[in-house]
């Protein structure tokens, strides 16, 4: 258990999918800068809030039948004490409507071999969020 930088609630670790290495909050995906080098190390000696910033891709793979696979979304965090920039995995826990919330809010980063995704990646991520929906 953990209490969220920025909102306070009390956050579990573990228990949902994308939570293994957890230091975002579900509720406002604000985080703390803990990691260094590789997720989970806990090597940071900065410890500052690490804002969700934007929103991205995983890398795109290629599926067993030859289509394209567009990879998973990925929170930008960015460090307001020392600039950081890092992504983290969505969760399964993590509240759809702030994670639209971050898109629409989203940062300019200009970041090599990240693509921040804009307000015409809004249907790609509702479909992840919440699936395909039937067009009426």
């Amino acid at each position: 258990m953990f209490k969220c930088i920025n909102c306070k609630k009390e956050i579990s670790e573990s228990g949902s999918i994308g939570t293994r290495n957890r230091n975002h909050c579900p509720h406002c995906l604000f985080s703390q800068h803990l990691d260094e080098n590789i997720p989970g190390d806990r090597m940071s000696k900065c410890k500052g809030v690490m804002i969700p910033a934007a929103l991205t891709l995983k890398k795109e793979k290629i599926d067993k039948y030859g289509r394209k696979k567009t990879g998973e979304i990925m929170i930008v965090h960015k460090c307001n004490k020392c600039g950081k920039i890092s992504t983290n995995r969505i969760a399964g826990d993590d509240n759809p409507n702030e994670i639209l919330n971050v898109l629409e809010k989203s940062v300019n980063l200009n970041i090599d071999g990240i693509k921040i995704l804009t307000d015409n990646d809004k249907e790609e991520v509702k479909n992840q969020l919440f699936g395909k929906q039937k067009r009426q």
